[in-house]
């Protein structure tokens, strides 16, 4: 863990404004490429680092580590209507100076002898997801990839802009299956296509919103499989000082910050889990 200081590479928005009724709108979704060689050539999968946002006044936001090469690192985040700390960040230009703190957490684990691969991300999920599948590719591992994202109307009737991540932008040799939610909200969730996979794959890796979790913890079909999953919580310090991120879990009280954001599916006591995700 290291206090460091990021150059901005580049900062480009990859996803467009998305209307949600009854929920924050979110501005877009960006990707954003730093120099800070300290924190780069330490970072592993899943890790975060926690990023001063514009002024003092800001608790420092977390984000998780969505690339690294080299010197530089990449954040995938999206910015809200809203979201102060997001919405600086959105906006800052090539060659700003911006604070670091990391890397920060216990990231991924891929087992000696797991080979197939299954990364879930739901809604922005894919932002840790991303630097574990290049590093599981670079080591010969298959890899599979099941996208989803919203498909809600916006306020007027008209549709959103299709958020799933550019394919385009995705590494090489990775299989991607993607689903779509309706704009009811009631088909088209990403934990559809697990089943289909499931009995594929070694090892299962998510990253989503915390209903998406829930019902993975009541699926059937993940019973007995190594599951890790990425919590995305409210921090306040990211160094396990504040316990503002605590949960319980079956082997007592745990820091996402300190003792995560990677957890195994079935640890989590979920019928606990209330924290703001």
């Amino acid at each position: 863990m290291k206090q460091a200081t990021g150059k901005v590479i580049s900062n480009e928005q990859i996803l467009k404004e998305l209307e949600r009724p009854g929920a924050r709108t979110i501005l877009g979704s960006w990707l954003l490429w730093l120099e800070c060689p300290e924190i780069a050539h330490e970072a592993r999968p899943g890790q975060f680092v926690m990023v001063v946002c514009g002024s003092e006044s800001f608790l420092p936001r977390p984000f998780s580590i969505h690339q690294v090469k080299g010197d530089n690192l990449a954040l995938f985040f999206a910015a809200y209507e809203d979201g102060k700390g997001t919405t600086w960040l959105s906006q800052v230009k090539v060659a700003s100076k911006i604070g670091l703190l990391g890397p920060l957490g216990n990231g991924f684990s891929i087992y000696p002898g797991s080979h197939n691969l299954l990364l879930v991300a739901g809604g922005i999920g894919i932002a840790p997801l991303y630097f574990l599948a290049t590093q599981a590719l670079n080591h010969s591992h298959e890899v599979k990839l099941i996208l989803g994202a919203s498909g809600a109307f916006k306020p007027s009737g008209e549709p959103n802009p299709v958020q799933h991540y550019p394919e385009e932008l995705l590494p090489r040799g990775i299989e991607i299956e993607t689903i779509t939610t309706s704009p009811d909200g009631m088909t088209g969730n990403v934990v559809e296509l697990i089943p289909g996979h499931v009995s594929w794959a070694d090892q299962v890796f998510a990253c989503g919103p915390l209903p998406m979790y829930k019902t993975m913890a009541q699926m059937p079909e993940l019973k007995g499989k190594q599951v890790q999953v990425s919590l995305e919580v409210v921090m306040g310090c990211g160094r396990g000082v504040c316990y503002g991120c605590t949960i319980k879990t079956k082997s007592g009280l745990k820091r996402v910050c300190e003792h995560g954001p990677v957890f195994h599916l079935d640890d989590i006591l979920w019928d606990e889990f209330t924290l703001k995700s």
